[in-house]
């Protein structure tokens, strides 16, 4: 190799190690830069369901605004109409049943959307949807601070304390698996015929343990959130009683969303 030659390589490389901590930097100054988490939005639905079509792009609408967590929950009670969900789980339908018994309702639909644990609406209304997103903001949002980060093979879950006495002081923490982004091609049913395109699709619930309104760290293994082919995270801080779902007080993203 000539001199001109490893001067020409060693430029290459010096650029390459320069353009990877620009990289480090970049991601480093996003990651502190990221706006907290203000509204979680779930959507209930269900690739067996006519109306829930309607829905599918407010939720991607959601999915973009950085300051939202927004997640697909399949459902499993429509499966009976001609199409089994592919991406539909039980223990899914059972937390909006959890849900519905929690508000007194008797019954459950989709598209049906449920605001920081605690606003319920059609899943298609974007005016309803925007009502109870600023109500929520008006009411103070999400009132528990929550970091979720990658350390190696590791995820590091710190939950902060509740501000004031107003403020639940207890809750379920949950590492949720999410698939990003999913398109099935449905081929029965009333979407028979029509390619769907889902986001942030609940993929589990991992219970990681309870907070009780004092600052709580957790250190578990990413496998954790390695599950039906997750691709990356989220964690809720919500209230509960009896076993029943309540107001979601704290959340955070993982890397992507």
């Amino acid at each position: 190799m000539t001199h001109r030659h490893r001067a020409r390589t060693r430029t290459r490389e010096s650029r390459a190690l320069c353009a990877a901590a620009l990289l480090c930097a970049v991601s480093a100054s996003a990651q502190a830069r990221a706006e907290p988490v203000r509204a979680v939005v779930e959507l209930f639905t269900s690739q067996g369901c006519g109306a829930c079509r309607s829905a599918d792009p407010v939720i991607r609408d959601l999915a973009r605004q950085p300051g939202v967590v927004a997640l697909t929950l399949p459902v499993t009670y429509w499966d009976y109409l001609g199409w089994k969900d592919t991406l539909a789980m039980r223990p899914l339908t059972e937390r909006q049943r959890a849900y519905a018994r929690a508000r007194g309702a008797r019954q459950v639909f989709t598209p049906q959307i449920v605001v920081d644990g605690s606003g319920f609406a059609v899943g298609s209304d974007r005016v309803a949807l925007e009502r109870l997103m600023r109500e929520a903001t008006q009411h103070g949002g999400l009132p528990i601070q929550v970091r979720g980060e990658m350390h190696g093979d590791r995820i590091t879950v710190e939950v902060g304390a509740a501000p004031d006495t107003r403020t639940d002081t207890r809750g379920d923490v949950w590492l949720v698996p999410v698939l990003r982004s999913r398109a099935i091609a449905i081929q029965g049913g009333e979407n028979g015929g029509r390619t769907a395109t889902y986001v942030n699709v609940v993929r589990g619930m991992q219970r990681l343990g309870t907070w009780a309104g004092q600052p709580t760290r957790f250190d578990v293994p990413c496998t954790m959130a390695e599950i039906a082919e997750a691709d990356s995270w989220v964690v809720l801080v919500q209230s509960a009683a009896e076993g029943r779902p309540g107001r979601i007080l704290g959340a955070a993203k993982g890397p992507g969303l």
